[in-house]
């Protein structure tokens, strides 16, 4: 591959081609004169040209056992179409699984056609399925922002869910269907989690790209698993593909608050037979879409936003699904269980009514099942217990048709007579309130936890008191804007994205505002990645810009936008560390001295907070010191609230009697 083209690569993704950090190749650069130069990007972030990368690093022995598909995804980049890169891939894998395979409908340039071409080859020498699912995974990390996928543990627990849900033999030959693939996550996992032998699969997706590259990634499954597979490029909505089929299962992580759904054109659609969806109301379209393509007896799980359950807008359709017996339960994700993860996102559990004389009459009531429990508090990913979650929805769902088996606590069975009010709302944590008083065994675990948090803090305490201060010694710092100027940090500031701006499908990123930070530092909306000035991406620093909310701290989440009087300050991780720029912003007198008033409701000069002008070596150890510092907070708000929590729980026990001595 030693003919490429000037491909421009960063310093992380040589790291990357290298099989080592980003700080080797920077000791490279500076101790070797023969170091590729720069051909573009600026001093912060330089680029280099592939060919030239490719050429030192086997020269100096710097390649290792790397694989050619390292070498390859800087020229899928390159391309620059996410489009066209998308469709790339998925070309270049249908020519791995069959080099005679003849060339696809969609156009593409030279340069890609060329690029397929070798990618073929690449793929045939090391693996058609292993280079195809690295550039796929490259694929999709590098337009996170504009894509949104199933996690692999939700799409089992949905596939489970309607297994369990459907009324028939639990395996056999099945048909799946999945209206809305985006690139085949859903059915994939689907397909792996029951091996899925003579299952029919039906996907489509109106996104080109992403229907390629489902269909070749059902291919590759189809090897494994005797699926037969139909793959279709087009709107589900406005083209109805599959209008004839009938499915015993569908899974839908269907798009969010799309207003354009086609609402005009299929007024007088005849799967609306719960109601026209309002305008407003795009995601009732797509579960009555499922709806209508399953079999008697069919199940479908639908992943949907909170707020369907509850808007005004979808009572009288919400009314319609709960006394025909099509919707038997909804249950409360944790937020972090699938894009956006800041939200709570609900799964819908369908089911097709049943004919004939031996058909049941529709349910009195529906499942409600509150699982918001199993979130993962404080942890770098958002990500829920999927085990303890899927264990616990699961065994909700086994006692959907048995009215008489006992639900786990946070579970309800709610009567329809209770939900058919004026509001028809199905929110599960309304009606899954638990107000009992505390058992023993609970009140043990609550000490045991509390006595750690006392435990932990005094060690933080042990270190920090340990720690001497010279005096008398005169320090110097820098400010902010000065060190934006030497090209050490970037600033971004926040902005309040236009009201018009309509969430894009799946390109939307949590927003964290003034408010959010002021309430409980939890982003309470989402936005367009594209409508966003300022999106935090992990070891940024995000400073607030208003005296009452004062604050800085590294991010350490997936890709969030900020709002107004909200900052975001990439460093140069050459000349300065994250935890300690952060640890030195954060300080009370740096806010005040910043301020350009004396109330509260000050706004905060960002570009004047000083900075300790310290070499990067000595940057560690301070920055190691304020993460303590930040660790002895957070312990300290923890055993706060645990402490007060006990406090309540021990008065309820008391006030309830039994005490003994």
């Amino acid at each position: 591959m030693s003919t490429h083209e000037a491909v421009p690569v960063s310093l992380a993704e040589i790291a990357r081609i290298a099989g080592v950090g980003r700080a080797a190749v920077s000791n490279w650069r500076r101790r070797h004169d023969s170091f590729p130069t720069r051909i573009g990007g600026t001093d912060v972030s330089p680029q280099f040209s592939l060919a030239e990368v490719e050429q030192w690093l086997r020269s100096n022995g710097k390649l290792g056992e790397i694989g050619g598909r390292e070498l390859l995804w800087p020229r899928f980049e390159a391309l620059g179409s996410r489009n066209e890169s998308g469709l790339a891939v998925a070309e270049a894998a249908r020519r791995m699984r069959s080099p005679k395979a003849r060339t696809g409908r969609t156009q593409l340039s030279a340069p890609a056609r060329a690029l397929v071409a070798e990618a073929a080859r690449v793929g045939r020498d090391e693996g058609p399925r292993e280079t195809f699912e690295f550039l796929l995974q490259r694929w999709l990390e590098t337009h996170v922002r504009q894509l949104s996928t199933t996690p692999p543990q939700l799409a089992a627990l949905m596939a489970r869910t309607a297994l369990a849900v459907r009324l028939g033999p639990a395996r056999g030959r099945l048909t799946l269907l999945d209206p809305a693939c985006g690139t085949g996550h859903l059915v994939a996992a689907a397909v792996q989690e029951y091996d899925g032998a003579g299952w029919e699969v039906l996907a489509s997706e109106s996104d080109p790209a992403l229907a390629a590259l489902t269909a070749v990634r059902l291919d590759f499954l189809a090897e494994d698993h005797a699926i037969r597979t139909r793959t279709i490029t087009a709107d589900a909505l406005r083209d109805h593909p599959f209008s004839e089929a009938e499915a015993d299962i569908a899974l839908c992580n269907p798009p969010f608050n799309e207003r354009d759904w086609g609402y005009e054109e299929l007024a007088t659609d005849q799967r609306w037979t719960h109601g026209l969806p309002p305008r407003t109301e795009p995601e009732l379209a797509w579960v009555q879409h499922v709806l209508s393509h399953l079999k008697p007896g069919g199940a479908a799980v639908v992943v949907l936003p909170p707020a369907v359950a509850s808007r005004k807008a979808g009572r009288r359709i919400r009314g319609s699904l709960l006394r025909t017996g099509a919707l038997r339960a909804v249950v409360s994700l944790p937020p972090g269980s699938a894009q956006p993860h800041s939200v709570a996102l609900q799964l819908w559990v369908l089911r097709a009514a049943q004919v004939g004389p031996a058909a049941a009459p529709p349910s009195q009531d529906a499942l409600l099942v509150d699982a918001t429990q199993f979130a993962r508090p404080g942890t770098r990913e958002p990500s829920p217990d999927w085990d303890s979650l899927g264990s616990y929805v699961l065994t909700a769902i086994a006692a959907l048709d048995q009215p008489k088996r006992k639900l786990p606590q946070g579970s309800v069975r709610v009567p329809l007579l209770d939900l058919l009010d004026d509001e028809v709302d199905v929110t599960p944590g309304r009606y899954t309130a638990v107000t009992a008083e505390p058992s023993r065994q609970e009140l043990a675990a609550q000490w045991g936890e509390f006595a750690s948090l006392v435990t932990d803090l005094a060690d933080q305490a042990r270190h920090l008191s340990g720690l001497g201060f010279e005096t008398g010694t005169a320090q110097t710092t820098t400010t902010v804007g000065d060190l934006v100027k030497a090209g050490a940090l970037t600033l971004r500031a926040g902005q309040q994205p236009p009201d018009a701006a309509a969430p894009a499908r799946g390109a939307s990123v949590p927003l964290l505002t003034v408010a959010d930070l002021l309430h409980d530092g939890t982003p309470s909306g989402s936005v367009p990645a594209g409508a966003a000035p300022a999106i935090a991406e992990e070891g940024d620093v995000v400073v607030t810009g208003v005296a009452r909310a004062f604050k800085a701290w590294v991010h350490e989440g997936p890709p969030m936008a900020v709002g107004p009087q909200l900052y975001v300050l990439r460093v140069d991780a050459e000349k300065l560390e994250g935890h300690f720029l952060a640890g030195c912003l954060c300080a009370p007198a740096n806010g005040r001295q910043a301020g350009t008033h004396a109330s509260s409701s000050s706004r905060v000069d960002i570009r004047r907070l000083q900075v300790l002008q310290l070499p990067l070596e000595k940057q560690t150890v301070y920055a190691e010191t304020f993460r303590r510092l930040r660790t002895f907070e957070g312990l300290l708000t923890a055993a706060d609230g645990s402490g007060k929590g006990l406090v309540r729980d021990m008065r309820d026990r008391l006030a309830a009697g039994g005490l003994t001595t």
